[in-house]
């Protein structure tokens, strides 16, 4: 991957969703199941990559060597709370992987991720991780969880989110530049309460009606 990479993943179907999830008015139970299957179709670029290995298998007429995904190297790593809205629709796509957690919380008045919670499964530096955030807002959650994940020293890293700011972008790879960012969309520009505009409100209180 080359340095500072964005993907904006804007096939017709992750855009309809997207829109849909904007609105105001959406039950938190729409929300949800919108952003489970916008999770599946984001999976589909994310994974474009995922390392393979053959197999030996017998079809109806005769035995070949056919591919099939290295799941077991797979992890998807939850930045918590929002995060775990994206990991059941990525592991319908790819069952097999292995999830770890990284638990942040951002001060209401400083903005900077302040981590509760860090759980990796073991031998990390044979395993490829994808990181799930729905927001990439100002970014400080993300630069916090990336660099604790590069402790454990996985494979590769990538970084998957429904919005990002053009502010988290910056900060994101003037601190990961190593590590290449999916969206759905990046969105005009953060508020003075570190907001994503026009963004969706807040992920997670959408996502479990908590406000």
């Amino acid at each position: 991957m080359s340095a500072a990479e964005v993907h904006v993943i804007n096939h017709p179907l992750v855009q309809h969703k997207l829109t849909l999830m904007r609105q105001k008015d959406l039950s938190t139970a729409s929300f949800r199941r919108l952003l489970h299957e916008i999770a599946m179709l984001m999976a589909y670029e994310v994974t474009r990559e995922m390392p393979t290995q053959l197999i030996e298998i017998e079809t109806p007429l005769e035995t070949m060597r056919s591919p099939v995904i290295e799941g077991r190297k797979t992890v998807f790593v939850v930045i918590m709370r929002a995060g775990s809205g994206f990991l059941d629709g990525m592991l319908e796509i790819v069952p097999g992987a292995r999830v770890g957690h990284v638990g942040l919380y951002r001060d209401p008045k400083t903005l900077v991720a302040i981590e509760y919670y860090f759980k990796m499964p073991h031998d990390m530096a044979e395993r490829d991780a994808i990181v799930l955030d729905p927001m990439l807002a100002t970014g400080n959650s993300a630069v916090a969880a990336v660099e604790r994940l590069k402790e454990t020293r996985p494979r590769s890293i990538r970084f998957v989110c429904l919005l990002a700011a053009p502010e988290g972008l910056r900060n994101f790879h003037a601190h990961h530049p190593d590590v290449p960012v999916y969206a759905a969309a990046v969105d005009r520009e953060l508020d003075s309460h570190g907001y994503i505009r026009p963004g969706l409100g807040d992920a997670g209180d959408r996502l479990f009606g908590t406000k």
